[in-house]
């Protein structure tokens, strides 16, 4: 496979990369990498000085591995706080009169907030906190939609030393009462409603029963519908009176660099969700390490990532985009409402440069055709993103020609909630494949892994980190021991991180799905994302969702689930002629034992397809947590489908 982007000065002058080559002394970038990997210590403090974080006391070691790999000790003795890193330094400094957030609603209102005028209400809020009792450790629960004052609650949480737990805006009252409980939150912040879809849905009553469920004591909303929700005087608290009420606070707290500002929960296969600790001197400051080395996003730009404040990306891009003094837009609707384009008339409205969007939605846009992109003047965009799931190349080569011209690299990120950012990427000073990575992100000492745990090249393997790195999660909320077997279990000193990945001989990376995704036939493992590039290959499949279920003689054989495109009739004769198309490309062992047409296949907010509970239905297990799907409702036809055999 040949690379579709190459390095130019456009990309490379000016960049943060070359400024911290220039910084550190080094002749290109795999010097500077295995700098980052050999040096780790020179290589945080040349970037956080080039990003011009400051520090209310200095660090006086980078890293105390005392208590082994899986409990560092990052940035040892500084003192620093997210709130201040990210708006009060700009806000008093040339950055005031810099865009800091630019918001749109689904109904077309728009918000701007500069870095001082953000700042200021950053102070407000956070004296509003301090006013209802909410101190230092405190946990508050942020159950809000993409909305302006979002980035405001979780700065003032943070700047008065405590912990935001943020919450997905599209949970029911049981799913978000769990994570509230779990965290033991003091106050949960939420709004009356949002719009989806161009209906207002009220949120207000989810917020109560959750925190009536939680025994969370104090709600703080915020009117973005201005519809009638119950309100219990003594209890609730509206979000304006809040911060007119009370005296702002101006300076943050000063906190430990391991001291926690955010837990944020992932679901687990089964069992109550994971509260992954993040903190002050890592999530943050990863994020900004990341959204330089990787996006290059640069001071004036703006980066807007189609996701929740549930989802990590939200928060990444957020204390990302801002620590690093640039632009953050939010956006709080659906991606095609009132029509395909939407994402492509926002860009042309605000001048997006860095967009980051999921490859399942890219699919579902490409139905559309180009000319919803054609309306618009897409010129801003420098840089595309993406992460979540493996691409298939037919999609990821349609966003890169038509959305990003052939010219802006799509930055493909690979990493999760308990990294704080990307194991993997890609940067401007190598070539890109398709679908793939050009490089670890620099600082992670990355590898794939057989099964006895040696580094391969050309094989696939488990993909793992060597070395631990600031931003990784300081262990599970009240479940070290969790956190130890998850991650640091499979080989001494470890970090296997569930993916199975492949290195080439020429260096690039492919990531192939998640270790329990992926499928082992006749011998050979492969990944899932293989089997759906094949499929959607056949002009009448929509989405192909890919998992191996269990053979009485072969072990394990695939089954293929499709989303049919308009105009085809699922048949027996159209579900040979996509097993064929798989078995063409793959071979004939590797071709679906079945083809199984649905309307649509179980997603998250964020678009990310969730195959093991695609397997779970279909085989009639109990499918776990499915609280963070955005359409339950898909899971019933697969079950139905399991059991018509």
């Amino acid at each position: 496979m040949k690379p579709v982007w190459y390095p130019s000065e456009a990309y490379t002058r000016g960049s943060h990369l070359e400024a911290l080559m220039q910084r550190l002394g080094v002749a290109d970038y795999d010097a500077l990498y295995r700098l980052s990997v050999e040096d780790p210590g020179r290589f945080w403090a040349a970037t956080l000085d080039q990003i011009g974080l400051e520090w209310f006391e200095p660090y006086q070691a980078f890293v105390d591995l005392s208590r082994g790999p899986a409990w560092p000790q990052w940035f040892v003795g500084g003192k620093l706080n997210l709130a201040h890193a990210a708006v009060t330094q700009h806000a008093r400094g040339p950055l005031a009169q810099q865009l800091a957030v630019v918001w749109e609603g689904e109904d077309g209102r728009v918000a701007r907030l500069t870095y001082r005028e953000l700042a200021a209400q950053v102070d407000r809020a956070a004296g509003a906190l301090r006013f209802l009792g909410v101190e230092k450790g405190d946990r508050v629960g942020l159950f809000l939609p993409m909305i302006p004052e979002t980035p405001v609650a979780a700065l003032a949480v943070a700047k008065i030393g405590a912990i935001l737990v943020p919450i997905f805006s599209g949970y029911g009252a049981e799913a978000a009462a769990t994570r509230l409980a779990d965290a033991g939150a003091k106050l949960l912040i939420t709004a009356d409603g949002f719009f989806r879809r161009g209906r207002p849905v009220a949120m207000k009553p989810v917020a109560d029963e959750a925190a009536r469920l939680a025994g969370t004591p104090r709600t703080l909303a915020i009117r973005r519908l201005g519809i009638e929700v119950p309100f219990e005087a003594g209890r609730d608290h509206w979000w304006h009176e809040a911060l007119d009420g009370a005296p702002p606070i101006l300076e943050a707290e000063p906190m430990a660099s391991m001291d926690p500002f955010m837990l944020i929960y992932t679901s687990g296969t089964t069992g109550r969700p994971k509260g992954t600790v993040h903190y002050h001197a890592g999530f943050p400051l990863k994020a900004a390490q990341d959204i330089a080395h990787l996006f290059d996003l640069r001071r004036g730009e703006v980066m807007f990532w189609f996701t929740d404040l549930g989802w990590m990306m939200g928060p990444w891009a957020i204390f990302g985009s801002l620590i690093l003094g640039a632009t953050v837009f939010l956006y709080e609707g659906a991606p095609d409402y009132p029509g395909p384009d939407r994402i492509w008339a926002m860009v042309e409205r605000h001048g997006i440069t860095h967009l980051g969007i999921s490859p399942t939605l890219v699919r579902a846009l490409m139905p559309h055709g180009t000319e919803p992109i054609e309306k618009h003047d897409l010129s801003s965009l420098r840089v595309l993103g993406s992460t979540g799931e493996p691409w298939n190349p037919e999609p990821y080569l349609w966003f890169f020609r038509h959305v990003g011209g052939g010219r802006a690299p799509i930055i493909n990120y690979s990493g999760g909630t308990e990294v704080a950012g990307g194991i993997l990427g890609n940067v401007v000073f190598r070539p890109i494949k398709p679908t793939g990575f050009n490089s670890p992100a620099p600082g992670i000492r990355a590898a794939v892994l057989d099964d006895q745990g040696n580094p391969v090249v050309g094989q696939v393997g488990e993909l793992a980190v060597l070395a631990p790195w600031p931003g990784m999660t300081k262990g599970f909320w009240k479940d070290p021991e969790r956190y130890e077997r998850t991650y640091w279990s499979r080989f001494p000193g470890v970090w296997v991180h569930g993916d199975w990945a492949m290195v080439d001989d020429e260096g690039h990376w492919f990531i192939l799905g998640r270790s329990d995704d992926t499928l082992k036939i006749a011998g050979k493992r492969v990944g899932p994302a293989e089997i759906e590039s094949a499929a959607v290959a056949h002009p009448a499949v929509r989405e192909a969702g890919a998992v191996g279920v269990p053979h009485p003689v072969k072990g394990e054989v695939p089954v293929v689930f499709v989303v049919p495109n308009p105009g085809f009739e699922p048949g027996p004769e159209l579900e040979r002629a996509i097993a064929e198309k798989v078995a063409e490309a793959l071979g004939k062992p590797l071709a679906p034992d079945r083809v199984v047409f649905v309307p649509d296949l179980p997603k998250t907010r964020n678009a990310k397809v969730m195959r093991r509970l695609i397997k779970a239905a279909y085989l009639g297990q109990e499918v776990g947590d499915t609280s963070a799907l955005e359409n339950p409702e898909a899971l019933e036809a697969i079950r139905q489908a399991g059991e018509a055999g």
